[in-house]
């Protein structure tokens, strides 16, 4: 009498070994914490290689804006003026304060943004998300960066501080406790409004004009027949091009931002009168002193970003 084969098998020894050996060589489809994770893990890595491999740019961007009468002479000039005056050890003047900022805050906006598009998806249903996938792009990013500038404002403001007063402590640890020693926790935040009026448009535009642009190239080549290598290039030419749009849109309120953490407010004076009173100061003009230097940090970082991003991605 012949017995049934077990569940989940089909009563061939054979049969089954290849379906096990098939199971055990395919790809577990990551979710949750351990998908996400990889996707933070890959945004820390590129925004901290790129923001601290461009610190220069940023020393001299920051000294363009906060000291427009000395650094007059654009970008180039504004380098060799530095390098004259201060040696060239001052062009990684918070170099610390970046690397970790954006090590932090590139985990939580990737992380972040690739998080809040599946919620996207998750509740609108597919075909939704993806007719209104603009908005999903907008929406995700906005969420993801609020959250990632909550963890950047502190080292931020660090940052700040040691490029407009290079005396003002020897490093991140030192600038940060001095800070928070001498003008407490809030002094962190006081640019935490510009930095969200930056920062959210700016990564708005950023990811926003990736995904349009990366859209457009892919209508006209076939990604499944792309090389790794010309991914890569698409990457980086898509990022190229939503750098300096995120740039443009967020200059007055980086500009804004570099003054308002230059130095500490007066007695009784609030953030919010203090704003006002820069951006009265400088004038939309003004506001956009240094826009040179940045459309290239900008364009640069944010191409790299996107090109690492794409290959840490496919290693993880």
């Amino acid at each position: 009498m012949s017995t049934a084969p077990l569940p989940g098998t089909s009563g061939s020894s054979k049969i089954d070994a290849l379906k096990q050996t098939a199971k055990a060589n395919s790809p577990e489809k990551l979710s949750g914490f351990a998908l996400y994770s990889r996707f933070a893990l890959a945004g820390a890595v590129c925004c901290s290689v790129t923001h601290g491999g461009l610190t220069p740019v940023d020393v001299v961007k920051t000294r363009i804006q906060l000291d427009p009468h000395t650094y007059n002479t654009g970008m180039i000039g504004a380098f060799r003026k530095v390098i004259a005056n201060e040696g060239r050890g001052a062009l990684l003047t918070g170099f610390g304060p970046t690397a970790a900022g954006y090590f932090l805050q590139g985990a939580l906006k990737f992380g972040g943004y690739e998080f809040f598009k599946q919620q996207c998806i998750n509740y609108f249903g597919y075909e939704a998300a993806s007719s209104n996938r603009t908005a999903v792009y907008l929406a995700s990013s906005a969420a993801a960066e609020f959250f990632a500038d909550i963890a950047l404002c502190p080292l931020e403001a660090t940052r700040i501080r040691l490029v407009s007063d290079p005396t003002f402590a020897s490093g991140l640890m030192s600038g940060f406790s001095k800070i928070a020693k001498q003008e407490g926790i809030g002094a962190f935040y006081s640019g935490f409004g510009p930095i969200l009026f930056k920062q959210v448009p700016y990564t708005m535009a950023k990811f926003v004009v990736y995904e349009k642009v990366a859209e457009a190239i892919y209508k006209r080549v076939d990604k499944s027949k792309t090389s790794d290598g010309m991914q890569t290039l698409i990457n980086l030419g898509s990022g190229l091009i939503a750098g300096f749009a995120a740039a443009i849109v967020s200059q007055p309120a980086d500009t804004m931002l570099s003054k308002i953490n230059k130095t500490k407010g007066l007695p009784g004076e609030g953030t919010t009168s203090r704003l006002i009173k820069i951006a009265k100061e400088l004038g939309l003009r003004g506001s956009y002193t240094g826009i040179g230097a940045r459309l290239f940090m900008v364009g640069t970082l944010t191409a790299g970003q996107f090109a690492i991003y794409g290959d840490i991605k496919k290693v993880l």
